[in-house]
């Protein structure tokens, strides 16, 4: 049993597994667990360094502060499995995450701030506003009002010249409120006509390229 523990520890930090060498903290715990649902779920291994050397937990108070962050500092909760690996005399507790089907997820800080998190490669970043837009949108039984105006226009002929855009950027070229350049992104986002990249400097917004713009063109 203990090899496949073995093999998770193997591939290291990633998109969709997480280390923990203790938990101490329900509020840090609570963004890793939102960060995991907000995009394609994935595992911590408590109990394992960073470095993928085994420490074990210390008592079952880990699993209790598991819950707390789930049911308590997150919000909406968040559902989640456990599993026990023994190994090497120690004990790593495995809590599983699904992909949330009530995006946005969102975790308490220590100020009583209540913010989302996505997972990008072995990182926990925000979310963009853009992003949350988008979320909340999807997940309206109203769905979306959309136009294909001189705003929506400018937007796809600049992509289609260039690699990316930012939040700002959008906003100052064309020359649009911040409510005006939240409206067209997350418009967009929500219908797969531009992908959002988050990274350390930054998100950006890029063309989704199997998009149709003769189909686009009809609404115009």
């Amino acid at each position: 049993m203990s090899t496949h523990l073995y093999k998770l520890i193997a591939e290291g930090e990633h998109q969709q597994q997480d280390f923990k060498y203790c938990i101490n903290d329900s509020k840090k715990i609570a963004k890793s667990l939102v960060a995991f649902a907000n995009t394609d779920g994935g595992r911590l291994l408590i109990g394992v360094k960073d470095n993928g050397k085994i420490a074990g937990i210390s008592s079952d108070e880990e699993f209790y502060m598991i819950e707390s962050a789930a049911k308590i500092y997150s919000k909406p909760a968040i559902d989640f499995t456990t599993r026990q690996w023994q190994v090497e005399g120690k004990t790593v507790l495995e809590i599983g995450i699904e992909p949330g089907v009530e995006k946005p997820y969102f975790a308490k800080d220590e100020n009583g701030k209540w913010l989302a998190y996505i997972r990008v490669a072995d990182e926990n970043f925000l979310a963009h506003r853009i992003q949350i837009e988008a979320w909340k949108k999807q997940k309206s039984t109203r769905g979306i009002c959309f136009t294909y105006s001189d705003d929506e226009r400018f937007l796809i002929d600049y992509l289609q010249h260039h690699t990316y855009i930012s939040f700002s950027k959008f906003m100052r070229l064309a020359n649009i409120p911040r409510r005006t350049a939240t409206e067209v992104l997350s418009n967009f986002l929500v219908i797969n006509i531009i992908q959002i990249h988050t990274a350390e400097e930054g998100t950006v917004f890029s063309l989704n390229h199997d998009f149709d713009k003769e189909e686009l063109d009809k609404f115009s």
